[in-house]
Protein backbone atom coordinates (compact mmCIF):
# COMPACT_ATOMS: atom_id res chain seq x y z
CA UNK A 1 0.00 0.00 0.00
CA UNK A 2 1.11 3.57 -0.77
CA UNK A 3 0.30 6.51 1.53
CA UNK A 4 -0.19 10.00 0.10
CA UNK A 5 -1.99 13.25 0.82
CA UNK A 6 -4.56 14.91 -1.47
CA UNK A 7 -5.92 18.34 -0.56
CA UNK A 8 -4.82 17.79 3.03
CA UNK A 9 -6.51 14.38 3.32
CA UNK A 10 -4.46 11.21 3.87
CA UNK A 11 -5.28 8.10 1.86
CA UNK A 12 -3.79 4.64 1.27
CA UNK A 13 -4.07 2.93 -2.11
CA UNK A 14 -2.50 -0.09 -3.75
CA UNK A 15 0.88 0.32 -5.40
CA UNK A 16 0.41 1.10 -9.10
CA UNK A 17 -2.74 3.14 -8.55
CA UNK A 18 -3.02 6.54 -10.22
CA UNK A 19 -3.58 9.90 -8.56
CA UNK A 20 -7.09 9.91 -10.05
CA UNK A 21 -7.92 6.56 -8.44
CA UNK A 22 -6.63 7.82 -5.10
CA UNK A 23 -8.73 10.97 -5.42
CA UNK A 24 -11.82 8.89 -6.26
CA UNK A 25 -11.31 7.00 -3.01
CA UNK A 26 -11.58 10.32 -1.17
CA UNK A 27 -14.52 11.50 -3.32
CA UNK A 28 -12.39 14.38 -4.60
CA UNK A 29 -13.57 15.51 -8.04
CA UNK A 30 -11.05 15.76 -10.88
CA UNK A 31 -12.44 16.54 -14.37
CA UNK A 32 -11.59 14.16 -17.21
CA UNK A 33 -12.45 13.94 -20.91
CA UNK A 34 -10.27 11.06 -22.12
CA UNK A 35 -10.47 8.76 -19.09
CA UNK A 36 -12.33 5.45 -18.87
CA UNK A 37 -11.49 2.99 -16.10
CA UNK A 38 -11.76 0.07 -18.56
CA UNK A 39 -9.07 1.51 -20.84
CA UNK A 40 -5.34 2.07 -20.53
CA UNK A 41 -4.68 5.69 -19.46
CA UNK A 42 -3.18 8.08 -21.99
CA UNK A 43 -3.48 11.56 -20.42
CA UNK A 44 -4.50 13.08 -23.74
CA UNK A 45 -7.05 15.73 -22.78
CA UNK A 46 -5.00 17.32 -19.92
CA UNK A 47 -8.19 18.27 -18.05
CA UNK A 48 -7.11 16.19 -15.05
CA UNK A 49 -3.93 18.18 -14.41
CA UNK A 50 -3.04 18.47 -10.71
CA UNK A 51 -0.20 20.06 -8.75
CA UNK A 52 2.26 17.76 -6.99
CA UNK A 53 4.64 19.29 -4.47
CA UNK A 54 8.29 19.33 -5.60
CA UNK A 55 7.27 18.46 -9.17
CA UNK A 56 8.39 20.87 -11.90
CA UNK A 57 5.20 20.69 -13.99
CA UNK A 58 1.54 19.88 -13.49
CA UNK A 59 0.76 16.16 -13.78
CA UNK A 60 -2.06 14.23 -15.44
CA UNK A 61 -3.90 12.54 -12.57
CA UNK A 62 -5.31 9.77 -14.78
CA UNK A 63 -1.90 8.41 -15.82
CA UNK A 64 0.64 9.33 -13.11
CA UNK A 65 1.13 6.55 -10.51
CA UNK A 66 1.14 7.44 -6.83
CA UNK A 67 4.37 7.50 -4.82
CA UNK A 68 4.97 7.16 -1.09
CA UNK A 69 4.58 10.50 0.68
CA UNK A 70 3.27 12.29 -2.42
CA UNK A 71 1.42 15.54 -1.67
CA UNK A 72 -1.19 16.49 -4.30
CA UNK A 73 -3.30 19.64 -4.74
CA UNK A 74 -6.27 19.56 -7.13
CA UNK A 75 -7.83 22.96 -6.39
CA UNK A 76 -5.09 25.60 -6.82
CA UNK A 77 -5.03 28.71 -9.00
CA UNK A 78 -2.33 27.15 -11.16
CA UNK A 79 -4.47 24.04 -11.74
CA UNK A 80 -7.58 26.06 -12.53
CA UNK A 81 -5.67 28.28 -14.97
CA UNK A 82 -4.37 25.24 -16.86
CA UNK A 83 -7.83 23.66 -17.09
CA UNK A 84 -9.37 26.92 -18.29
CA UNK A 85 -6.67 27.25 -20.95
CA UNK A 86 -7.38 23.70 -22.19
CA UNK A 87 -11.09 24.51 -22.45
CA UNK A 88 -10.27 27.70 -24.38
CA UNK A 89 -8.21 25.70 -26.84
CA UNK A 90 -10.97 23.09 -27.29
CA UNK A 91 -13.66 25.74 -27.88
CA UNK A 92 -11.46 27.47 -30.46
CA UNK A 93 -12.36 24.66 -32.85
CA UNK A 94 -15.72 23.43 -31.53
CA UNK A 95 -19.25 24.41 -32.67
CA UNK A 96 -21.27 26.28 -30.05
CA UNK A 97 -24.66 24.89 -31.10
CA UNK A 98 -25.54 23.54 -27.68
CA UNK A 99 -29.21 24.57 -28.05
CA UNK A 100 -29.81 21.98 -30.77
CA UNK A 101 -27.08 19.46 -29.93
CA UNK A 102 -28.40 16.05 -28.81
CA UNK A 103 -25.72 15.97 -26.10
CA UNK A 104 -27.00 19.14 -24.43
CA UNK A 105 -27.23 18.28 -20.73
CA UNK A 106 -25.05 15.19 -21.08
CA UNK A 107 -21.84 16.71 -22.44
CA UNK A 108 -18.72 16.83 -20.29
CA UNK A 109 -17.21 19.66 -22.32
CA UNK A 110 -20.35 21.70 -21.65
CA UNK A 111 -20.27 20.77 -17.96
CA UNK A 112 -16.65 21.84 -17.51
CA UNK A 113 -17.14 25.10 -19.43
CA UNK A 114 -20.02 25.86 -17.07
CA UNK A 115 -17.90 24.90 -14.05
CA UNK A 116 -15.02 27.19 -15.03
CA UNK A 117 -17.09 29.99 -16.58
CA UNK A 118 -15.89 29.55 -20.18
CA UNK A 119 -18.49 30.76 -22.71
CA UNK A 120 -16.29 31.28 -25.75
CA UNK A 121 -12.68 31.04 -26.85
CA UNK A 122 -10.18 33.90 -26.97
CA UNK A 123 -8.36 32.15 -29.81
CA UNK A 124 -9.31 32.86 -33.42
CA UNK A 125 -8.25 31.18 -36.60
CA UNK A 126 -9.18 28.46 -39.06
CA UNK A 127 -11.88 26.02 -37.93
CA UNK A 128 -12.63 22.47 -39.00
CA UNK A 129 -15.37 22.10 -41.61
CA UNK A 130 -16.20 18.44 -42.11
CA UNK A 131 -19.41 17.23 -43.73
CA UNK A 132 -21.73 15.16 -41.52
CA UNK A 133 -21.21 11.43 -42.01
CA UNK A 134 -24.68 9.84 -42.10
CA UNK A 135 -23.63 6.93 -44.31
CA UNK A 136 -24.44 4.20 -41.77
CA UNK A 137 -27.98 3.42 -40.50
CA UNK A 138 -27.19 3.64 -36.79
CA UNK A 139 -25.45 6.89 -35.82
CA UNK A 140 -24.24 10.23 -37.15
CA UNK A 141 -20.56 11.23 -37.05
CA UNK A 142 -19.94 14.98 -36.70
CA UNK A 143 -16.17 15.35 -36.72
CA UNK A 144 -16.48 19.12 -36.24
CA UNK A 145 -17.45 18.37 -32.62
CA UNK A 146 -14.72 15.79 -32.05
CA UNK A 147 -12.23 16.87 -29.36
CA UNK A 148 -9.73 14.10 -30.21
CA UNK A 149 -9.91 12.56 -26.74
CA UNK A 150 -9.36 9.13 -28.33
CA UNK A 151 -11.96 7.28 -26.24
CA UNK A 152 -13.70 5.89 -29.34
CA UNK A 153 -10.40 4.72 -30.84
CA UNK A 154 -9.26 3.02 -27.65
CA UNK A 155 -12.55 1.27 -26.90
CA UNK A 156 -12.64 -0.01 -30.50
CA UNK A 157 -9.09 -1.40 -30.23
CA UNK A 158 -8.81 -2.43 -26.58
CA UNK A 159 -12.28 -3.83 -25.81
CA UNK A 160 -14.14 -4.59 -29.02
CA UNK A 161 -11.05 -5.61 -30.96
CA UNK A 162 -12.41 -4.43 -34.33
CA UNK A 163 -9.81 -1.68 -34.73
CA UNK A 164 -12.08 0.02 -37.26
CA UNK A 165 -11.00 3.60 -36.51
CA UNK A 166 -7.82 5.47 -35.59
CA UNK A 167 -6.18 8.87 -35.81
CA UNK A 168 -5.10 10.07 -39.24
CA UNK A 169 -3.05 13.10 -40.32
CA UNK A 170 -1.25 15.39 -37.88
CA UNK A 171 -1.66 18.76 -36.19
CA UNK A 172 -4.72 20.79 -37.18
CA UNK A 173 -5.79 18.11 -39.68
CA UNK A 174 -5.83 15.25 -37.14
CA UNK A 175 -9.05 13.30 -37.50
CA UNK A 176 -10.60 10.05 -36.23
CA UNK A 177 -11.57 7.96 -39.22
CA UNK A 178 -11.59 4.43 -40.71
CA UNK A 179 -8.71 3.38 -42.94
CA UNK A 180 -8.25 5.66 -45.98
CA UNK A 181 -11.10 7.82 -44.62
CA UNK A 182 -13.60 5.28 -46.00
CA UNK A 183 -17.22 5.25 -44.77
CA UNK A 184 -17.80 3.18 -41.63
CA UNK A 185 -19.97 0.71 -43.55
CA UNK A 186 -16.91 -0.20 -45.64
CA UNK A 187 -14.65 -0.64 -42.60
CA UNK A 188 -14.24 -3.51 -40.07
CA UNK A 189 -16.77 -1.69 -37.82
CA UNK A 190 -19.36 -4.09 -36.35
CA UNK A 191 -21.56 -1.21 -35.10
CA UNK A 192 -21.47 -2.32 -31.48
CA UNK A 193 -22.08 1.32 -30.51
CA UNK A 194 -19.44 1.41 -27.77
CA UNK A 195 -17.79 4.42 -29.41
CA UNK A 196 -21.12 6.25 -29.20
CA UNK A 197 -21.46 5.37 -25.50
CA UNK A 198 -18.01 6.66 -24.49
CA UNK A 199 -17.99 9.86 -26.57
CA UNK A 200 -18.03 12.75 -24.05
CA UNK A 201 -19.35 15.31 -26.56
CA UNK A 202 -21.78 15.37 -29.50
CA UNK A 203 -19.47 13.94 -32.15
CA UNK A 204 -21.33 10.60 -32.26
CA UNK A 205 -25.14 10.69 -32.11
CA UNK A 206 -27.42 7.63 -32.39
CA UNK A 207 -30.13 8.16 -34.99
CA UNK A 208 -32.63 6.26 -32.87
CA UNK A 209 -33.25 9.01 -30.31
CA UNK A 210 -32.85 12.24 -32.28
CA UNK A 211 -35.27 14.94 -31.04
CA UNK A 212 -37.16 12.44 -28.89
CA UNK A 213 -36.10 13.78 -25.50
CA UNK A 214 -33.42 15.72 -23.67
CA UNK A 215 -31.15 13.78 -21.28
CA UNK A 216 -32.83 15.27 -18.20
CA UNK A 217 -36.25 14.11 -19.50
CA UNK A 218 -35.20 10.47 -19.77
CA UNK A 219 -35.50 7.80 -17.10
CA UNK A 220 -32.77 5.15 -17.12
CA UNK A 221 -33.88 1.54 -16.60
CA UNK A 222 -31.41 -1.34 -16.35
CA UNK A 223 -32.40 -4.58 -18.06
CA UNK A 224 -31.06 -7.61 -19.94
CA UNK A 225 -30.83 -7.71 -23.73
CA UNK A 226 -33.60 -9.92 -25.23
CA UNK A 227 -31.79 -10.90 -28.44
CA UNK A 228 -29.85 -13.96 -27.22
CA UNK A 229 -29.02 -15.98 -24.13
CA UNK A 230 -25.70 -14.28 -23.38
CA UNK A 231 -27.44 -11.91 -20.98
CA UNK A 232 -25.74 -8.61 -21.83
CA UNK A 233 -26.79 -5.71 -19.62
CA UNK A 234 -28.51 -2.72 -21.20
CA UNK A 235 -29.43 0.75 -20.02
CA UNK A 236 -32.75 1.80 -21.55
CA UNK A 237 -33.52 5.52 -21.63
CA UNK A 238 -37.28 5.98 -21.50
CA UNK A 239 -39.59 8.94 -22.05
CA UNK A 240 -43.40 8.72 -21.93
CA UNK A 241 -43.17 4.92 -21.64
CA UNK A 242 -41.15 4.70 -24.86
CA UNK A 243 -37.53 3.58 -25.19
CA UNK A 244 -35.70 6.50 -26.79
CA UNK A 245 -32.14 5.14 -26.82
CA UNK A 246 -30.01 2.29 -25.50
CA UNK A 247 -26.52 2.00 -24.01
CA UNK A 248 -24.49 -0.93 -22.76
CA UNK A 249 -24.56 -1.28 -18.97
CA UNK A 250 -21.00 -0.96 -17.61
CA UNK A 251 -22.14 -2.52 -14.30
CA UNK A 252 -23.27 -5.76 -15.97
CA UNK A 253 -21.02 -8.67 -14.98
CA UNK A 254 -22.00 -10.51 -18.17
CA UNK A 255 -21.00 -7.80 -20.64
CA UNK A 256 -19.36 -4.87 -18.74
CA UNK A 257 -20.83 -2.30 -21.09
CA UNK A 258 -20.28 -4.21 -24.32
CA UNK A 259 -23.11 -4.74 -26.80
CA UNK A 260 -23.64 -6.06 -30.30
CA UNK A 261 -25.36 -4.11 -33.06
CA UNK A 262 -28.73 -5.75 -32.32
CA UNK A 263 -28.67 -5.04 -28.61
CA UNK A 264 -27.59 -1.43 -29.07
CA UNK A 265 -29.58 -0.35 -32.11
CA UNK A 266 -32.25 -3.02 -32.63
CA UNK A 267 -34.62 -2.35 -29.75
CA UNK A 268 -36.98 -0.29 -31.93
CA UNK A 269 -39.05 -3.45 -32.46
CA UNK A 270 -40.54 -2.73 -29.01
CA UNK A 271 -42.73 0.03 -30.43
CA UNK A 272 -43.28 -1.33 -33.94
CA UNK A 273 -46.93 -0.99 -34.99
CA UNK A 274 -47.00 -4.63 -36.21
CA UNK A 275 -45.70 -6.07 -32.94
CA UNK A 276 -48.08 -8.65 -31.42
CA UNK A 277 -49.58 -7.45 -28.15
CA UNK A 278 -51.82 -10.44 -27.34
CA UNK A 279 -51.86 -14.20 -28.08
CA UNK A 280 -53.51 -15.31 -31.33
CA UNK A 281 -55.53 -18.51 -31.89
CA UNK A 282 -56.58 -19.67 -35.34
CA UNK A 283 -60.35 -20.02 -35.59
CA UNK A 284 -62.01 -20.95 -38.89
CA UNK A 285 -58.75 -20.21 -40.69
CA UNK A 286 -58.34 -16.74 -39.19
CA UNK A 287 -56.06 -15.62 -36.33
CA UNK A 288 -58.00 -13.96 -33.53
CA UNK A 289 -56.80 -12.20 -30.37
CA UNK A 290 -57.54 -14.07 -27.15
CA UNK A 291 -56.63 -13.72 -23.49
CA UNK A 292 -53.50 -15.35 -22.06
CA UNK A 293 -55.70 -17.67 -20.00
CA UNK A 294 -57.48 -18.96 -23.12
CA UNK A 295 -54.18 -19.39 -24.96
CA UNK A 296 -52.51 -21.31 -22.10
CA UNK A 297 -55.60 -23.51 -21.67
CA UNK A 298 -55.48 -24.42 -25.38
CA UNK A 299 -51.76 -25.26 -25.15
CA UNK A 300 -52.33 -27.40 -22.04
CA UNK A 301 -55.21 -29.30 -23.65
CA UNK A 302 -53.11 -30.13 -26.71
CA UNK A 303 -50.11 -31.21 -24.61
CA UNK A 304 -52.34 -33.60 -22.65
CA UNK A 305 -53.20 -35.47 -25.88
CA UNK A 306 -49.54 -35.93 -26.82
CA UNK A 307 -47.14 -38.29 -25.08
CA UNK A 308 -43.57 -39.35 -25.61
CA UNK A 309 -42.20 -39.24 -29.13
CA UNK A 310 -45.37 -37.61 -30.46
CA UNK A 311 -44.22 -34.40 -28.81
CA UNK A 312 -41.36 -32.12 -29.91
CA UNK A 313 -40.12 -28.76 -28.67
CA UNK A 314 -38.33 -25.94 -30.43
CA UNK A 315 -36.74 -23.24 -28.27
CA UNK A 316 -35.55 -19.69 -28.88
CA UNK A 317 -32.12 -18.09 -28.55
CA UNK A 318 -33.88 -14.99 -27.24
CA UNK A 319 -34.68 -16.84 -24.03
CA UNK A 320 -32.11 -16.91 -21.25
CA UNK A 321 -29.99 -19.98 -20.58
CA UNK A 322 -32.06 -20.59 -17.44
CA UNK A 323 -35.35 -20.43 -19.39
CA UNK A 324 -34.01 -22.81 -22.03
CA UNK A 325 -32.93 -25.22 -19.29
CA UNK A 326 -36.44 -25.16 -17.82
CA UNK A 327 -37.93 -25.67 -21.28
CA UNK A 328 -35.95 -28.85 -22.01
CA UNK A 329 -36.53 -30.10 -18.45
CA UNK A 330 -40.28 -29.60 -18.86
CA UNK A 331 -40.39 -31.50 -22.17
CA UNK A 332 -38.36 -34.40 -20.77
CA UNK A 333 -40.85 -34.75 -17.90
CA UNK A 334 -43.47 -35.22 -20.65
CA UNK A 335 -41.42 -38.12 -22.00
CA UNK A 336 -39.68 -36.72 -25.09
CA UNK A 337 -36.11 -36.03 -26.13
CA UNK A 338 -37.22 -34.32 -29.36
CA UNK A 339 -35.88 -30.89 -28.48
CA UNK A 340 -34.15 -28.42 -30.77
CA UNK A 341 -33.09 -24.82 -30.69
CA UNK A 342 -33.03 -22.04 -33.28
CA UNK A 343 -29.38 -21.17 -32.49
CA UNK A 344 -28.24 -24.56 -33.83
CA UNK A 345 -27.52 -23.13 -37.26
Amino acid sequence: MISLTINGQNVEVEEGSTILEAADKLDIFIPTLCHDSRLAPVGACRMCLVEVERARALMAACSVPVMEGMVVHTDTERVHAARKENLQLLLANHPLDCLTCEKNGDCRLQDYCYLYGISESEYEGERKDYALDESNPFFIRDMNKCILCGLCVRVCHEINGAGAIDFTNRGFDTKVTPFFDDPLVESPCVFCGMCVDVCPVGALTPKQGIRQGRPWELQMVRTVCPFCGTGCGLELYVKDNKVVKVKGDPLSLASRGQTCVKGHFGIDFLHHPERLQKPLIRKNGELEEVSWEDALNLIASKLKRLRGEELAGFSSARATNEENYLFQKFLRTLGTNNIDHCARL
